[in-house]
Formats: structure tokens, sequence, C-alpha cells
């Protein structure tokens, strides 16, 4: 299939500024691949606003409001590609300033824009809420977190906080990847809609829980604390106490909790990628391939300390290769899908069972979405 009308030479960019999400979205199918990679590359252009410590806070936020503004067609890009790259070319790349790549990127945000303002309304539409919601969330980050550095540290209140920021910065996109393969896919035709999306969210939760527990150590030291104050206050600690990795101990229980929540909501991205009929081969694939290694992650951070800055908590490249294959070998079964998970769940000593019943965001692994 030609690709879209609308469509930009996105493969190149791509491949500089992800890794595992660069093979997942070229496993999509070509109804969508283009939608998908435009919503991204938007989104890690915010990002890359949002997390260049370079710039002064107010001057980040101002420019996030100016990019939501641009995504929504309310703002010339060419002089605000412009803009950004002045803003971020003072900093050193790893040192709180933007890399190449997410320099190159920026550059090309005026091409992004006017390959989302020619694509049909549907997508667009669907891109524009979701980059809205995101860039929302980005904001609220920064005005959660007032400082750079572990010497202004900061924190959630609560657990309701840290999901609200997960829906913001992914499961909102969860909604987006799902509302836009059912809209598009004849095959997702006998898929109830609401349900598909609320798994989506779901979905999109257990991979921003699996990095928030990754980066613990590195966003405390950015002054960051996405664990809950409260809960944290009930195991007798301060946001502060963890930039000590003799903490983990105390730590513990609170933080395997989430890691059971991110397992269960990975069921529930288990479920989303089952609703999908077998024959959708690349879609499957496309989902499977994140979930599968955000479960590696997860088994990664729970047997070591992550409170630890020096431990090495990212899943090889050769691994995701090779979750890659295993998926693929497995991915027109539902048994062989389900046992995959479970294998995986074995292998890495992640719990099994889920969370009560009485736990937000707990439920069965794979609700009646469509007949089969």
């Amino acid at each position: 299939m030609t690709a879209p009308p609308h469509a930009l030479p996105l493969r190149p960019i791509l491949a500089q500024v992800s890794r595992s999400f660069y093979v997942s979205l070229w496993l999509l199918p070509p109804e969508t691949r283009h939608t998908v990679a435009l919503a991204y590359l938007l989104a890690r252009a915010a990002d890359t606003v949002a997390d260049t410590r370079v710039v002064p806070r107010a001057e980040r936020l101002r420019l996030l409001e100016e990019v939501a503004a641009a995504v929504r067609g309310e703002r010339d890009p060419a002089p605000l590609a412009r803009e950004l790259e002045q803003a971020v070319a003072a900093g050193v790349p790893g040192e709180g300033g933007a890399t190449e790549a997410e320099r190159a990127l920026l550059a090309e945000l005026p091409g992004c824009l006017r390959a989302l303002e020619a694509a049909p309304p549907l997508e667009r539409d669907l891109v524009r809420r979701v980059l809205e919601t995101i860039t929302r969330g980005m904001w609220l980050d920064l005005t959660r977190f007032p400082g750079e550095d572990a010497g202004a540290l900061a924190a959630l209140d609560a657990r309701e906080a840290l999901f609200d920021y997960c829906y913001r910065v992914a499961g909102c996109v969860g909604e987006f990847w799902s509302d836009l393969h059912a809209a598009r896919l004849p095959a997702l035709r006998r898929v109830e809609p609401a349900a598909w999306s609320a798994l989506g969210r779901r979905f999109g939760r257990a991979l921003q829980l699996t990095n928030v527990l990754r980066d613990v150590a590195r966003d405390l030291r950015h002054g960051r604390c996405y664990l809950p104050a409260a809960e944290l206050a009930a195991l007798g600690l301060a946001p502060a106490d963890l930039l000590d990795p003799a903490a983990w101990p105390r730590l513990r229980p609170l933080y395997l909790s989430l890691v059971a929540q991110a397992v269960d909501d990975a069921r529930a991205g288990l479920a989303h990628c089952l609703a999908a009929p077998p024959r959708l081969v690349r879609l499957r694939l496309a989902g499977l391939l994140p979930l599968l290694l955000a479960l590696e992650t997860l088994g990664l951070v729970a047997r070591g300390n992550p409170l630890d800055p020096g431990a090495r908590l990212k899943v090889p490249r050769r691994a995701v290769w090779g979750t890659l294959l295993r998926a693929r070998l497995a991915v027109r079964e539902d048994r062989a899908l389900v046992a995959l998970f479970e294998r995986v769940l074995r292998r890495t000593g992640l719990p099994r069972g889920g969370l009560p019943s009485s736990e937000p965001g707990s439920g069965g692994a794979r609700p009646a979405l469509q007949e089969r």
C-alpha cells in the first residue's frame, strides 16, 4: 500500500529519536503507521521542550503552550521551530540539553505540522486530542515539580496523582491507538470500541508505570519523586530519604505494590492485544513488543535496588530482537500468547496473581470484547 498523501519521510527521524518504539511502529499496518508516527514525533518534540533543563522553567512552560497552539493550527510553525531550536542550542547533551537527534526533530517540526494539517479529519482530530492531553500533562509536571535537582525535591501527594500523570502521558496514547485502529481497520469492526479503549488506557499506564519504576533514582536527582508522599510517610520515609540506596528495604513494600499494579495493567494490555483478530499479525506484534519489554524491565528493577543510581536497568538491544522473535512465533495463537506472557512472568520473578479486586484499576485479563 502506498503512503497517504499527507505522509512525510518520517522513518529517518524516528530511527534517531526512538529505540524499541521504532520497531513497534514499523510493525503497524500501513493504514495507521504514518499517523501514529506523526503523533509520536510531535509528542517527542514537546517532550524535548519540557525536558531541556538549560531553558528556564517559565520559558519552557510558555514554549509548551506555543507547541500546543501550533498543533491546534493556531500558530505559524516555521518561526516557532526556529525559536525552539535557538532555545535548546546552548545546552550540552546529557547535561540538561537536547541531543543532536532532538534538535534535528525540532527542525522538522514545521513539516510534521503541515502533514498534520493535511491529514484526513479523523486522523487530524485524534492526533490533536492526544497531543492536547500530553502537552497539558507535561505542563502540569513542570508546575508540580518546581526544582531541577535533589535540592528542590518534591513528590506527588497520592497514588491517584501518579495515575493521573500516567494517563496524561501514556494512558491517553492507549486511547488514541485504540480509537485510530478501530476506525481504520475493518477487521476490528466487532470490537466494542469503548471497552477496547479502556483496555488501551490501562495498557498505556502499564508502560508508564514501568518507566516511573525504572527511573526512580534518576528522577529523584532531577527533583522529582513520583512515588506517593502519603504512602512513603506511612513507611516512615520522606522523598529525600530515597536518595540513599540504603532506604530500599523500607521502600520495598510500596515499590513492589506498584510493580504488582503495573503487572495487573499489563494483563489488560495482553487482553487488548488478544482482542485483535489473529489475522492482524502486525497490530498484535506492535502491541506485544512493548508489553513484553515492560515485563522484562519490571523484572530487572524488582530484582535489584532501584534506588541505586549506578544500576543498569535497560533491556539490552539483543533482548528486544529476541522478544520480537518469540512474539512472532506465538502471535497467531491466543493460547501461545498467553503462555508466552506467563513464561516471561515466571522467568522474571514478577507477581502473577494480580491485585485484590478492591485495588483501583484492577480487573480481569480478558473481558469479552468480541465474538471469536
